[in-house]
């Protein structure tokens, strides 16, 4: 009897061994691919620092949508250069912002700086005007409404011209428009700035969605060089409307770019880059004629630069910037990536 269970258990023990062989070469190859499957998931290294950069031009666009002008010095706030997108048109029957986007023809509106007098000066063909680019509030208020107007699904205080101001360009748009000047209810920062991924509450004036855009001559070299070598012209890097232009040690290397310093020995100037810029088709428009061409360059960008895994219906060209701080930036400052990622992820802030 002894002798029986002895063999029993041992044919049980072989039976066992046997099926948890087998079990195993079966779940061998499911571990792998669990294992393959982690590793393919892990997030690549991130590319190195570039090398140090310049600032070969600086951009200012005081008024939204309207032709901007090149300054050698400015000074660098928390909402974006001195001067930038202050000011923007409203249609006056709707109290909505307009853009090129939809009228093209704002390009045709140009600006410009006195410095003598700290006057901006709007003008349109044969008819200008100016007004105190710093206004005080005292100006503001005997000489213009505080008001709320919408820019992009949200509503924001400005102080409202008079019509009788840009009578002649409502005429030229075909359009009753009124001339705003940002209120002082801060429009604080949405999407990949808001402030819980930020970190901290920033705001801006009337940009689309961030403070500050950078923009490469070395990326836009490469987009001419496909564009000519598809029968193009070449464009010129206003079209994307930077406001800081670097030379560009590679092109599209500033795509992984987290955050950046500017510095000419004295005190740093410190951005964080938030996310890529997703482009419209605004680019496309020439902003000497006002003409927009059917096809460039969106169709060249859409070929290559749809990159951004958070809208991948809309090419990249440029990275928007949050300062950290604020001072004087000038042409010829040193530009240094301190940090990249490879996560950038673009979320909406345009409802």
């Amino acid at each position: 009897m002894a002798l029986l269970d002895i063999s029993y258990v041992h044919t049980l023990t072989l039976v066992l061994v046997t099926i948890g062989l087998a079990t195993s070469f079966h779940l061998l190859p499911l571990l792998g691919k669990s294992l393959s499957r982690r590793t393919s998931t892990a997030s690549p290294p991130l590319p190195p620092l570039p090398a140090s950069d310049e600032i070969v031009a600086l951009r200012v666009y005081p008024v939204k949508s309207c032709r901007g002008f090149e300054v050698k010095s400015t000074q660098l706030l928390r909402t974006g250069l001195d001067l930038d997108r202050s000011w923007m048109f409203i249609a006056a029957e709707t109290r909505e912002f307009i853009t090129i986007r939809t009228n093209s023809n704002l390009t045709l509106i140009r600006t410009s700086y006195d410095p003598d007098t700290d006057q901006l000066i709007i003008g349109l063909r044969d008819y200008k005007f100016d007004i105190p680019a710093h206004p005080t509030n005292d100006w503001l208020s005997k000489n213009a409404k505080l008001a709320k107007a919408g820019i992009w699904g949200e509503q924001t205080d400005g102080w409202e011209y008079p019509a009788s101001l840009t009578q002649p360009i409502s005429d030229f748009l075909n359009i009753d428009i009124r001339l705003m000047f940002k209120g002082p209810t801060p429009r604080v920062l949405r999407g990949c700035g808001a402030p819980k991924l930020l970190g901290r509450s920033e705001a801006v004036k009337f940009a689309d969605m961030m403070p500050v855009l950078v923009g490469s001559m070395a990326s836009i070299g490469e987009l001419n060089g496909r564009l000519v070598q598809a029968g193009e012209n070449e464009i010129e890097i206003e079209r994307f409307r930077p406001n800081i232009i670097i030379r560009g040690n590679e092109p599209w290397i500033e795509d992984g770019w987290k955050a950046l310093r500017i510095n000419d020995g004295g005190v740093p100037l410190d951005l964080d880059v938030v996310c890529r810029c997703l482009r419209c088709q605004v680019p496309n428009v020439h902003p000497e004629t006002a003409d927009k061409h059917p096809r460039q360059p969106w169709d060249q960008l859409m070929k290559y630069r749809r990159i951004d895994p958070g809208l991948k219906f809309k090419p990249s060209f440029g990275m928007l910037c949050v300062p950290r701080t604020e001072g004087l930036i000038s042409v010829g400052m040193k530009f240094d990536v301190t940090a990249m990622t490879n996560d950038h992820f673009f979320i909406n802030p345009m409802k």
